[in-house]
């Protein structure tokens, strides 16, 4: 029973009580059945989502605020994406059930001891028994053609299906174990024997080559959803040439720029880009000035209000060989994790690492991650509508970016050739992250495919392309989330040319997309804009 009535306050905005009740009390399922196999989490969530579906329609619509009626829309959004994902990920497990038999019932072991039921030991012992003996037949070499093919992505799947089970079943043990007599006379042999088996059988699923990128595509339809999700009515190809469009227009530059070096071509260009890095123990002295350097621009052109708490409060960390093997590049926050060689790595390592983190593109990318970039978003969350976090999407967290990489641009950021490269090198990067992508989860490329592109076409070293595709693709990124890059850039810098226009300033739009928070772009277009905000409104937009 979802309580409107004691939600419903006189308040000018009343959506963010609601919203923010939605959001704990989610939490507190997710927390109660946190076992992400379990068939319970599934029936409380999808019965969750379901009910305040149901709510959404009954609360006074017509009488909310604009702010309220924003909410609304997004609130009602919000539940059905999170629908949708909840069954495209019971069907991605159906998927591969057959593959790990022994996850359903040992999670269902969990369940049991989470809902306080008493617990039959032998009967507990039986379980962990067949998880066992099914784990051990499916060790067994199988005569030619009789077992079900699986591809290499259901086999990735599989082995975080197993692990996944491996650490719930160490939740359970931790809680019997040592304390209910009859639970260890009957499971310790048992539990002990399964514990190493279902180790053994993650690895077994995995490539045997530990530094191969697998991956698991999602499909054409689970792409569809999620665009549809953040209002965007364009099919991956129409997506794929509107980066393509925008990869003529880098070329072209890079070309320009590459005749103003004296050299032959733009690939010219970023090699001699890539030669003119930091000697060791400098790469911190440059970044602290480079970002003193994007502080001053957006204040000094009244791009932007910085307040003097976020101008102190970024830092610096050094990022670990570790690190770097995913992350080549530099990440941001409040924190940014500078990107160097360090003395333990491999000598070609290191070298990749200079060249990949030079003096021009890191000065493309120091603005990307902290001011104006992610860090003053990351400000202005924790002190303007913070509840509206839980609309996240990758377009509002790194369109901003791309969009402040268009407007530098566009203003006289890059000040020689040579740091025109730098931009146009990591704007070529975001059009190919476009490409490889949507290619990939099409189920069209593969990883190799996607790295080849962004050594032979962008230019990037091939360690570091590498840790770019294991990172896309090896994380836990939303399938959307590469592409949100340039696309979410068009569509801020579309918004902020729509607001211009109107008469208003720069300071006042970029003031007022932080001030508002998290959400699809399309919906902060009709809000920014004065569109009218209505139960059916079409919040698609073709940027």
């Amino acid at each position: 029973m979802i309580p409107l009535d004691e939600l419903l306050t006189p308040s000018q905005d009343r959506m963010p009580a609601i919203l923010a009740r939605f959001a704990s009390d989610r939490s507190a399922i997710e927390r109660r059945y946190p076992n992400a196999y379990s068939p319970l989490r599934y029936e409380k969530l999808t019965a969750y989502f379901g009910a305040w579906t149901e709510a959404l329609e009954k609360l006074p619509f017509d009488a909310f605020t604009r702010p309220d009626r924003l909410d609304w829309l997004l609130f009602r959004n919000l539940l059905t994406r999170e629908s949708e994902r909840l069954g495209r990920s019971k069907a991605e497990f159906d998927e591969i059930a057959s593959l790990v038999p022994f996850v359903l019932p040992l999670t269902q072991l969990d369940d049991a001891r989470r809902d306080h039921l008493p617990i039959d030991a032998e009967a507990a012992a039986d379980v962990l028994d067949r998880a066992l003996s099914a784990i051990t037949l499916f060790a067994k070499p199988h005569p030619e053609g009789t077992r079900v093919a699986v591809s290499a992505a259901g086999r990735g799947r599989a082995a975080k299906a197993t692990e996944s089970v491996k650490e719930t079943l160490k939740n359970w043990w931790t809680f019997y174990g040592g304390y209910d007599p009859l639970v260890g006379w009957w499971c310790r042999v048992p539990y002990e024997k399964l514990d190493k088996a279902l180790t053994e059988y993650a690895a077994a699923l995995k490539p045997s080559d530990n530094d191969a990128i697998v991956g698991d595509p999602v499909g054409r339809e689970a792409l569809i959803s999620e665009l549809r999700a953040n209002f965007i009515p364009y099919t991956p190809e129409e997506l794929i040439s509107k980066a393509d469009a925008d990869r003529q227009w880098c070329l072209a530059e890079l070309e320009r720029a590459a005749q103003e070096l004296g050299l032959p071509d733009g690939r010219a260009a970023i090699e001699a880009a890539k030669q003119d890095h930091c000697k060791p123990g400098e790469q911190v002295g440059l970044i602290r000035d480079l970002t003193r350097e994007a502080i001053a621009f957006v204040e000094d052109n009244e791009l932007l209000t910085v307040p003097e708490l976020a101008r102190d409060g970024w830092r610096m960390i050094m990022m670990s060989p570790e690190m770097q093997r995913v992350n080549p590049f530099f990440l941001g926050g409040e924190t940014i994790w500078v990107s160097y060689p360090t003395d333990s790595m491999e000598h070609d390592f290191k070298q990749m690492s200079q060249r990949g983190n030079n003096k021009a593109f890191a000065r493309a990318t120091v603005h990307h991650e902290l001011i104006p970039g992610h860090y003053m978003q990351s400000f202005f969350q924790e002190r303007y509508r913070p509840y509206r976090r839980q609309f996240w999407t990758a377009f509002w967290v790194e369109g901003w970016t791309l969009h402040w990489e268009f407007l530098l641009w566009e203003r006289g950021f890059p000040q020689t050739a040579l740091q025109r490269v730098g931009m146009l090198f990591w704007r070529l990067h975001r059009c190919a992250r476009v490409l490889f992508s949507l290619k990939f989860h099409l189920g069209e490329w593969t990883p190799q495919q996607c790295i080849d592109l962004l050594v032979e076409e962008v230019g990037h070293e091939p360690k570091n392309a590498e840790a770019e595709v294991r990172r896309s693709f090896g994380g836990n990124y939303d399938p959307l989330y590469q592409l949100a890059y340039l696309i979410g850039g068009m569509q801020v810098h579309a918004l902020h040319t729509e607001w211009l226009a109107s008469g208003k300033t720069d300071r006042a739009f970029h003031d007022a997309f932080l001030r508002e928070n998290l959400m699809p772009i399309p919906a902060l277009r009709a809000f920014l804009l004065d569109h009218p905000l209505e139960k059916n409104t079409d919040l698609l937009w073709h940027f």
